[in-house]
C-alpha cells in the first residue's frame, strides 16, 4: 500500500520512464489535492494530438496503478488547462527534482506556503525572533534587544505576531500605555475596507524608550473584545471589487509596510509564532526578512523539527534564497557547564545545516596543487568546487549559536516592564550580550552597505 511519503519518489521513476513521451510537452505538472490524491494537468493542446494523449493516459494508468489509493481512475486521472498559470491556480509549486518543466502543485487547507521566498526587503532592516518550539524565552529576548536598540538611540518597531499565545506588549508596555486596538483587529476590519478606523490606535510607545524609541503593535488592544471570534477571521483573504483575492499575509505586508511609513523606524523586530503555522510561514517566507532568529534548546524535538522546515526548503529548490538571513540563537543557556552546553548546541546546529542548507564542497583535485613556478613559496589552488558552506567552529556561520544565558531576573514576561525600567546595562549585556549584538551589528551592517 502506497503512502503519501512515496508519491513523488514513485512519480519520479515513473515519469524518468516515459522520458519520450513527455518530451513534446511544455509544461507537465503532478497535481496533488486537498485528499492527497494526485492527477496529471497538461496543456490543452495535448488532448487534441491522438497520439501524446494516448500517451499521457498511458503515463497516469501506469502512475495510478501504483500510486493506489493516492490516484483517481485512470478516466480522471488526466486534466487539461490552456495555460500553467491557469493550472495552478495560485497554489504553491516547485519543480519536480530531475525534470525541467515537471512541476508538483500542492492543494492544501492553508495558505500558509513555506516553499515561497519572499525577497529581502531593501527598507528598514527587518528582524524576526522565531523558534521551533515554545518556552525559550524567545519574547523576553526580544524586549530586552529592543530596549538596547533604544539605548544607542534607534527607533524600534515592535510587532507582536504571536496571535494565539500574545504578551510581548505587557512586557514593554504598562496597563496604562497599551493601545486601544491591536494587529488583529486592523486584520478583521480591512476585511471590510475598515483598517483606517482603528490604524491609528494600534502602536503605542514604550515607556523604556530612552535615547531612541519604542512603538510597540500588540497583538490585541486594552480591551481585548471579542478576541477569540477575531483570531478565526485574520486569516481570511481579501476579496476584491474585480474578484481578485488577497491573501492574509499580503494583507499583513500592507499593513507593515504602512506602519513603517508612518513611523519611521530604524528596526523592525517581529515576534513569531512558534511551529511551522500560518503565522510562522508569513513572518518567516512572506515579510522580506532581513535576519531570522532561530531560537533553539539542545535535544531532538529542536532540531528535528528544524530539519523538517530546511528539508521543505531544499525540496523546493528555495533554500538559497533564504538560508543566508538564518541564525540560530541558544535559548536559556543554562548557568552551569554553559560552555558544554553550547558545544553540544553548535555541534547539532552544524550537523542538520550541513546535511540540508550548506553546498557539498568537492575535494581539491590533488594533480591541481602545487608550487608556483615562480618559486615564490606560494601555492596554486585549482579546480575547487567553491560553494556556501562553513567550518563548525567558524564563529561567523549561521549555525554558530549567539548565546541567551538564563537568569532567574528574565524568567518571565510578567515582571519583565519593571525590570527593565530600572535595569543595570550589564546585567542586559551579561544575559542578551551576544544575541543583541549580533542583532546590532548586523543592522548596522546591513544600513552602511
Amino acid at each position: 500500500m502506497t503512502t503519501f511519503d512515496q508519491i513523488l519518489p514513485i512519480a519520479t521513476e515513473v515519469l524518468a520512464a516515459h522520458h519520450d513521451t513527455l518530451a513534446p510537452l511544455e509544461w507537465l505538472i503532478v497535481n496533488r489535492d486537498l485528499n492527497g490524491r494526485v492527477r496529471l494537468i497538461v496543456p490543452e493542446q495535448t488532448r487534441e494530438d491522438e497520439v501524446q494523449r494516448a500517451g499521457i493516459e498511458a503515463i497516469y494508468q501506469a502512475l495510478a496503478e501504483r500510486l493506489a489509493p493516492h490516484a483517481y481512475a485512470a478516466s480522471m486521472g488526466v486534466l487539461y488547462e490552456a495555460t500553467q498559470e491557469d493550472a495552478q491556480q495560485g497554489a504553491s509549486s516547485y519543480p519536480l527534482n530531475g525534470f525541467d518543466r515537471v512541476w508538483v502543485v500542492d492543494r492544501l487547507t492553508t495558505e500558509a506556503n513555506w516553499a515561497r521566498i519572499a525577497p529581502e526587503t531593501t527598507g528598514v532592516p527587518r528582524v524576526v525572533f522565531f523558534s521551533i518550539k515554545g518556552g525559550v524565552g524567545r519574547s523576553t529576548a526580544l524586549a530586552a534587544t529592543a530596549w538596547h536598540l533604544a539605548q544607542e538611540g534607534k527607533r524600534v518597531l515592535v510587532l507582536d505576531l504571536d496571535l494565539e499565545s500574545p504578551g510581548l506588549s505587557s512586557a514593554l508596555l504598562p496597563p496604562d500605555r497599551q493601545p486601544a486596538y491591536g494587529i488583529t483587529d486592523w486584520l478583521v476590519e480591512d476585511l471590510v475596507n475598515n483598517g483606517d478606523a482603528v490604524f491609528d490606535s494600534i502602536v503605542a510607545t514604550s515607556n523604556l524608550s530612552h535615547d531612541g524609541e519604542i512603538h510597540v503593535v500588540p497583538a490585541h488592544g486594552a480591551a481585548h473584545g471579542e478576541y477569540i471570534a477575531k483570531l478565526g477571521r485574520v486569516w481570511m483573504p481579501k476579496v476584491q471589487a474585480d474578484g481578485s483575492r488577497e491573501i492574509w499575509s499580503a494583507r499583513l505586508g500592507r499593513l507593515l509596510h504602512a506602519l513603517e511609513a508612518r513611523i519611521q523606524p530604524d528596526v523592525v523586530l517581529i515576534d513569531s509564532r512558534s511551529g511551522i503555522d500560518e503565522i510562522a510561514s508569513a513572518c518567516i517566507t512572506d515579510l522580506g526578512a532581513n535576519l531570522i532568529l532561530l531560537f533553539s534548546l539542545e535535544g531532538e524535538q529542536t532540531w528535528n523539527g528544524y530539519r523538517m522546515l530546511f528539508e521543505q526548503w531544499q525540496h523546493a529548490h528555495v533554500a538559497e534564497q533564504i538560508r543566508e538571513r538564518l541564525r540560530v540563537v541558544g535559548a536559556i543557556v543554562p548557568e552551569l557547564d554553559r560552555i558544554t552546553y553550547l558545544e553540544g548546541l553548535r555541534e547539532s546546529a552544524y550537523g542538520v545545516f550541513a546535511d540540508t542548507l550548506y553546498d557539498e564542497i568537492a575535494p581539491a583535485n590533488p594533480a591541481a596543487i602545487g608550487p608556483t613556478a615562480s618559486g615564490d613559496g606560494k601555492w596554486r589552488v585549482d579546480d575547487l568546487v567553491e560553494g556556501w558552506n562553513f567550518d563548525e567552529a567558524d564563529e561567523g556561520a549561521p549555525h554558530h549559536p549567539w548565546a541567551v544565558n538564563w537568569h532567574r531576573s528574565f524568567a518571565g514576561l510578567r515582571s519583565l516592564q519593571g525590570r527593565l525600567a530600572s535595569i543595570d546595562g550589564q546585567e542586559v549585556q551579561a544575559v542578551f550580550g551576544s544575541l543583541i549584538g549580533g542583532v546590532s551589528d548586523a543592522c548596522d551592517g546591513r544600513k552602511a552597505s
